[in-house]
């Protein structure tokens, strides 16, 4: 057919190709000729509500007004645009610009520079745009490729997200990838290994395998099953890594937990407890609850609330314990300060400084202060300098030695 074609509502035509536009009225079907089954349009097809197209399309631009279906590939070279209805397309999708109003459904790959739906969008195959915004939920079952991805309720990728940008509004879950900037209203999650420059998310985020990135600021909890690398971490809840954590600071206000080591080049501040199954590395270290690690050095100050659990000790350049505080595990520093009536076992120091009631193993140090009513059950070695208070209790006459026994 040339020129202008139209084609009756609720009829039935097979066509070949068209030279120029087709118009096609409602609740049409359209079938293409040849094996596969296919319509070449030069120009515009313009159809309208109900249409459904069996086979392979192909045109310059498609507008349709209402529901529409193709059962076959849609090759569009400019654009798509779809009034107060939904697009399903049994094949692949590609065009320059898609905009549907409602409900876009492909069942292959769909490839645009950029995607506009109001509603859903569905992608069996991969997804490929350099733009895509979705005001309700996205679900892709292959790659998503995409220069920015903005959906105002979920998205759901089984595979891989390659982006510069995403933008969700309630929750995602992919399969991993590497996606630049992540901004998430409620819940982010990634079942495979993920690389990303900021993650902001204001509910959960859950990764899983091994991770590098810079910034994560979380409101609520980080839940990591493998590795992760970064360089900064806030979160208002806790924190769970069952594999080992790398980065510069973490800020947390819950809980943290790592099976493995934590190694960190800047700032440990922890509202609530720490449990680090191997190795704490950090510069300053400050919790405001319990501690426990195998192994703890922080290069400045460690500042701990709670309890304090080690196997081989708690290093740092100033170590200080919170009153009535229980040290397990012994504390290495250039200064000292334990907490009234607290309880601790070996303690190395060049300055050492126990409050009033509190208790201790043994203590080895230059400069030795004991306040009224502690403790020693062990001995006291000195280099120094040894001040005692009133009441207080040695279980062996201190000693001034030369050199101490660390």
């Amino acid at each position: 057919m040339s020129g202008k074609a139209s084609v009756p509502p609720r009829s039935t035509v097979t066509l070949d190709s068209v030279n120029g536009d087709l118009s096609v009225g409602e609740h049409a079907v359209l079938k293409g000729a040849g094996t596969p089954p296919t319509i070449h349009v030069s120009g515009t097809v313009y159809l309208e509500d109900n249409c459904v197209v069996e086979g392979n399309l192909s045109a310059e631009n498609l507008e349709a007004q209402g529901d529409t279906t193709i059962r076959g590939n849609l090759t569009i070279e400019r654009d798509i645009e779809v009034e107060d209805g939904q697009l399903e397309v049994y094949g692949a999708v590609s065009a320059r610009q898609i905009d549907v109003d409602a409900a876009m459904h492909v069942a292959q790959d769909l490839s645009a520079l950029d995607i506009d739906v109001g509603g859903s969008l569905e992608v069996s195959g991969k997804t490929k745009a350099n733009n895509i915004e979705v005001g309700g939920s996205i679900k892709a079952k292959g790659v998503v490729e995409a220069e920015s991805i903005d959906v105002g309720g979920s998205l759901t990728a089984e595979a891989t997200v390659e982006a510069e940008e995403l933008d969700v509004g309630g929750s995602v879950s992919v399969g991993g990838g590497r996606i630049h900037c992540i901004d998430v209203g409620g819940t982010f999650q990634s079942k495979g290994s993920l690389e990303f420059e900021s993650i902001d998310v204001g509910g959960v985020v859950r990764l899983s395998g091994s991770n590098k990135g810079s910034d994560i600021d979380v409101g609520g909890i980080i839940e990591v099953e493998g590795d992760i690398e970064f360089d900064t971490i806030e979160a208002g809840g806790g924190i769970s890594i069952t594999g080992s954590g790398k980065g510069e600071t973490m800020e947390v206000g819950g809980r943290i937990e790592v099976r493995g080591s934590l190694k960190l080049s800047g700032d440990l501040c922890v509202g609530g407890e720490i449990k680090i199954g191997e190795d704490l590395m950090t510069r300053n270290l400050e919790v405001g609850g319990a501690f426990q690690s195998k192994k703890a050095t922080a290069e400045n100050h460690a500042e701990i609330g709670g309890s304090i659990r080690t196997i081989e000790g708690l290093t740092a350049h100033l170590i200080e314990t919170a009153r009535r505080s229980q040290v397990y595990g012994p504390l290495k520093a250039t200064e000292i300060i334990i907490g009234r009536e607290s309880q601790v076992e070996d303690v190395y120091g060049g300055k050492i400084l126990m409050r009033s009631g509190a208790c201790a193993k043994n203590v080895y140090g230059d400069e030795v202060e004991l306040e009224s009513r502690c403790r020693v059950e062990g001995e006291v070695q000195y280099t120094r300098n040894l001040k005692v208070g009133e009441s207080v209790s040695l279980a062996k006459q201190p000693q001034k030695v030369d050199k101490l026994p660390f």
